[in-house]
């Protein structure tokens, strides 16, 4: 009031003053102006307290200061909880101006212990979410109280048991996310279906058994379904609801695949991989216009693709690997445009025959080629160059022929090749090197042949190189010396020759080298073997010299493709079958971290090191060799060794029961001087000494008698052939006409 009349002063003033009209309304309107803004600033009337932050209701403080205390928070998440102003709570979010708790979020703050019930006491909560901690027990059943509740989100934890029938009252429920409680059970309970809200379910990871309960096929709310990861059963039946991501994968459901109809305009991600699903892949899939990923691996698929199948532009993967798909490729899999089409297509471990189609090489978008373990043939089609995006190609297992085309190269964003198990041949082109992005190349067991070109010395981010089991010769070049980040590489069953390199253990990252059965001779290089060469790898449980490349790729936001791979594979040496000559260094017997090492079938010689610095040897084989000397010590002393070969050697003395060599049969044979105590069959020093004495004396009296008996024998045969001669009429006849 005293501001209003103040201005209404001003404003006669100013009306009766020498100033300007157009003055005097600039003056006028910046008065204004001021009051108006001094009005806002100081007028009680104007609520500026709603802009401060509440004060925590009280008995949501209690409840939760009780939940609090009742678990473990070893990273203090929960240290703030002592105010009363709510703000100041981590994880809190309150309803002004009441101050009560609307939101507990606190995902992946390393708690633990079970969920109090405290928390059902906050009445007014709409969101709930402590994912990714390490909470267990049961879920408490007084959630169901919550009726406010619109997001419950207790994934990733330790949690047992079952979903509490009380849910059935959250019926303002949008979102209930349990997935990875590997403890939950039971079934998929029969009210989910009743939530005429919910939206989104993830039950991911679990333990439930059953069948999808009939009423959830026909929430018309619901959007988002994942049941991945259960033992769920029952016929897969179609879904009513304009779903856009439906994951059932690695599940048991079986029978054939439906339409979808009821999704075909929203549907954008199916995954069933990893059930017992049957027949064909059905035409009408390609109505579902906003599809993006299909997988359907690792099921029971037959029959041939049909050719009226055509997705749409929108599809960037499509994984049908694993089935038992026959005939030929599909020649279209989906529509591309300039900036649409399939990203990362996967058909490998099926039956499909024939060429690869060349309208494969329209897909421009493609980033990952997967066709291995098929029964393709013909030759690899020369316009793969065209796919420039390419960063992932295995054509291994086929039946495929011809050379590696050189235009390949266009594909420079290449990270894998693998094109093993084939029938190619040709040589290994020097152009090859535009590829310097490459991590993996395996083109082993094909019929290629010539020499490493040294131009592939410009391919140095390459990670797995395995060429074995082809006709390749030569000596090794320095090219291989580039390739600095290796972790595997095999050269096995080759034609090389030549010394082995100074270099050959110069590798910091390597993980097993493979030189197996070829033709290298003279000594073991020691060079670079002062330092512990072969890291510490974390292996897993491979068969000794089994090597297998695991590849992963998955396409993430839109066409972004996700590669990773995993080297299965021992730690370790393979020189076996060569020509090699000399002593095993005695570095290579330092190298702790060696798991698998085979010297086997060379010429090698000395004696057998010390093996109580190899802890990790799992695996060791040294037959056929020339070594020698007495097999002294415990040398099963690394605790984790499996087998054992020191067959076909030189080796002599007494091995003794204690030596632990009984649990390896046969490691010893062909070892003529050496005697193996076993329980039944005890060693005599003295015998076997005795038993070398009477070999020695009998080579030296066996020596004269066999030169006695060899004169003898000549003696007598000389006298019987003179005998023989006089014997024969015609010989007689014709001595006594010469004499005359």
């Amino acid at each position: 009031m005293l501001c209003s009349v103040f201005i209404s002063h001003f404003k006669v003033a100013l009306l009766h003053s020498p100033f300007t009209e157009k003055a005097t309304m600039k003056i006028a309107n910046f008065t204004l102006f001021f009051f108006f803004f001094f009005f806002l600033l100081f007028s009680p009337s104007l609520p500026l307290s709603q802009s401060q932050p509440p004060e925590l209701d009280p008995q949501d403080k209690a409840s939760l200061l009780i939940f609090r205390v009742s678990i473990h928070d070893p990273n203090q998440t929960l240290s703030t909880w002592y105010a009363s102003t709510c703000s100041n709570w981590t994880g809190l979010s309150c309803q002004n101006p009441t101050g009560k708790v609307t939101s507990l979020t606190l995902p992946a703050s390393n708690l633990s212990g079970q969920i109090h019930t405290s928390l059902c006491k906050l009445t007014s909560l709409q969101i709930l979410d402590l994912s990714g901690n390490n909470f267990s027990g049961n879920i408490p059943t007084c959630f169901g109280a919550l009726r406010d509740l619109k997001t419950l989100n207790l994934s990733r934890n330790s949690l047992v048991g079952s979903i509490p029938g009380t849910f059935g009252n959250l019926k303002e429920l949008r979102e209930l996310v349990l997935s990875e409680n590997r403890g939950l059970r039971g079934v998929v309970p029969l009210w989910v279906g009743e939530l005429m809200n919910l939206e989104r379910i993830d039950l991911s990871f679990c333990s439930f058994l059953g069948e999808i309960p009939e009423r959830l096929l026909y929430l018309k709310s619901l959007k988002f379904l994942n049941l991945e990861g259960n033992n769920l059963t029952g016929t897969l039946r179609d879904f009513q609801q304009p779903l856009v991501v439906l994951n059932l994968a690695s599940n048991r459901f079986s029978g054939t695949l439906p339409c979808f109809y009821g999704s075909r305009h929203s549907l954008s991600v199916m995954n069933l991989a990893d059930n017992s699903l049957v027949g064909g892949l059905p035409s009408c899939l390609g109505s579902l216009a906003e599809l993006t990923h299909l997988n359907l691996s690792f099921n029971g698929f037959t029959y041939e693709i049909s050719p009226r199948l055509m997705f749409s532009e929108n599809l960037v993967l499509l994984d049908l690997s694993h089935n038992g798909f026959s005939g030929r490729l599909p020649s279209r899999i989906s529509k591309t445009t300039e900036k649409l089409g399939v990203v990362l297509l996967d058909l490998s471990y099926n039956r499909f025959s024939g060429e690869i189609p060349l309208r494969i090489t329209e897909l421009t978008r493609l980033q990952a080629l997967r066709l291995s373990h098929n029964l393709l043939s013909g030759d690899i089609p020369a316009r793969i160059g065209n796919l420039t995006y390419l960063q992932v190609i295995d054509l291994s297992h086929n039946a495929l022929t011809g050379s590696i085309p050189l235009n390949i190269v266009g594909c420079f964003q290449l990270l894998v090749l693998m094109i093993s198990n084939n029938n190619l041949s040709g040589e290994i082109q020097p152009e090859l090197d535009a590829l310097d992005s490459l991590k993996i190349l395996d083109i082993s067991n094909n019929r290629i042949s010539g020499e490493i070109p040294l131009t592939l010395a410009g391919l140095k981010s390459l990670e797995i190189v395995d060429i074995s089991s082809n006709n390749l010769s030569g000596n090794l070049n320095e090219a291989i010396t580039k390739w600095s980040n290796l972790k595997y590489l095999s050269l096995a069953r080759n034609k090389f020759s030549g010394t082995l390199p100074s270099w050959l253990f110069k590798f910091d990252k390597i993980q097993m080298m493979d030189y197996s059965s070829n033709r290298f001779s003279w000594f073991i290089p020691d060079d670079n073997l002062n330092s512990t060469r072969f890291k510490d790898f974390q292996t897993t449980g491979s068969a000794p010299g089994k090597v297998e490349i695991k590849i992963s790729a998955n396409v993430v936001a839109k066409d972004e493709l996700s590669f990773s791979y995993n080297l299965l594979s021992m730690v370790g040496i393979d020189l076996s079958d060569n020509l090699l000559h000399g002593e095993i260094p005695e570095a290579l017997f330092r190298q702790k971290n060696i798991e698998y090492l085979n010297l086997s079938y060379n010429f090698l010689e000395g004696q057998l090191p010390d093996l109580e610095k190899l802890p990790r040897l799992k695996a060791l084989d040294l037959s056929h060799n020339s070594l020698s000397g007495q097999v002294t010590g415990n040398v099963t002393t690394p605790p984790g060794l499996t087998l054992l070969n020191l067959s076909h050697n030189c080796f002599s003395g007494v091995v003794t029961e204690k030596q632990g060599l009984g649990k390896f049969p046969g490691a010893l044979v062909g070892n003529p001087e050496l005697c193996v105590e076993s329980s039944g069959n005890k060693c005599d020093p003295a015998e076997i000494d005795g038993s070398e004495e009477e070999i020695y004396q009998n080579e030296l009296v066996e020596g004269p008698i066999s030169i006695w008996i060899f004169c003898l024998s000549a003696f007598i045969s000389f006298d019987f052939g003179v005998l023989g001669v006089f014997c024969s009429s015609r010989a007689r006849s014709y001595i006594l006409q010469t004499k005359g």
